[in-house]
């Protein structure tokens, strides 16, 4: 079986976490061999093309791990490195569906951190359709992400719309992979609570937008309205443009309203998440 050998069930109980919980290793399996099909599902993670072929992303350590469960994602297998079995079989037992135990030194090799916690998941990606996900971000305020590259910014603004209590993201082609493995680190979890939907381009984004009911707005220099003095309480689409080249022409065409934010200083503009940041708590601000 690929280098596979089955573990007894196993019963813990354990308190913590915030309440007690029953815990129990179903179907614990020992991965021997770095051929095995789940590593090779693990190394394919790591490019884009594979994660979109497969549906699924990875996630790596404690935190995330538990967030995904916090958040009810659909959890396709769980990775444990031996060493560290013991922690996780007390921490996480009953919510494993399939764990695979894999050797430290395979592990650690397969690994996408430097200094990893010893666990690593592999996560269905979200399917949501067109209506579903206009249904979910209804009343409230978006993030539109137009041609963005960077992950840790992408990472970021999702962090921040999720604290912010964004319903979603939109994100027009020529956007990074939000299931990246950067940028779920980056996201701290909160790519489990912000639904990202990719469109076709820009036309294909502002009409989803326009069809939600919500008024798109842009940054950028050329024009005189800053951004505090536009209304984004509620049914709003900020957009934030390419780090090197702004939003693009066809999506600025698309905006209701182009705002800016004030400079004093020397600097041209802002690192997109901060820009970001600054127009997500807005609306925060005009709630009060």
């Amino acid at each position: 079986m690929e280098g596979i050998t089955a573990h007894k069930e196993r019963f813990y109980i354990r308190a913590g976490f915030k309440d007690r919980l029953f815990m129990h290793f179903k179907s614990m399996k020992q991965i021997t061999s770095s051929d095995n099909r789940i590593c090779r599902i693990i190394r394919q993670l790591d490019s884009r093309k594979h994660r979109e072929k497969l549906g699924l992303y990875l996630i790596e350590g404690e935190n995330l791990t538990e967030e995904a469960f916090k958040n009810s994602a659909d959890i396709e297998f769980i990775a444990v490195n031996e060493d560290r079995l013991s922690y996780y079989e007390n921490l996480f037992g009953g919510r494993l569906s399939e764990c695979y135990v894999i050797p430290a030194g395979l592990f650690n090799r397969l690994a996408q951190t430097e200094s990893s916690q010893g666990i690593m998941a592999a996560v269905r990606i979200p399917q949501l359709t067109q209506q579903q996900f206009m249904e979910h971000i209804a009343g409230g305020n978006v993030i539109v992400l137009d041609r963005l590259q960077d992950p840790g910014n992408i990472g970021t603004i999702l962090r921040t719309c999720d604290a912010a209590g964004y319903r979603g993201a939109v994100m027009i082609k020529g956007t990074a992979d939000i299931y990246s493995p950067k940028v779920v680190r980056a996201a701290a979890g909160s790519v489990f609570r912000i639904p990202a939907y990719y469109t076709a381009g820009a036309r294909d984004g502002g009409k989803l937008l326009k069809d939600a009911g919500l008024q798109i707005i842009g940054t950028g220099f050329d024009t005189e309205d800053m951004y505090y003095d536009v209304d984004m309480r509620r049914n709003t689409a900020v957009v934030i443009g390419n780090e090197g080249n702004g939003i693009s022409e066809e999506m600025a065409a698309l905006c209701d309203r182009t705002v800016k934010i004030p400079m004093r200083g020397n600097i041209e503009s802002l690192n997109a998440a901060v820009a970001a940041g600054i127009l997500i708590y807005e609306s925060i601000r005009q709630e009060r």
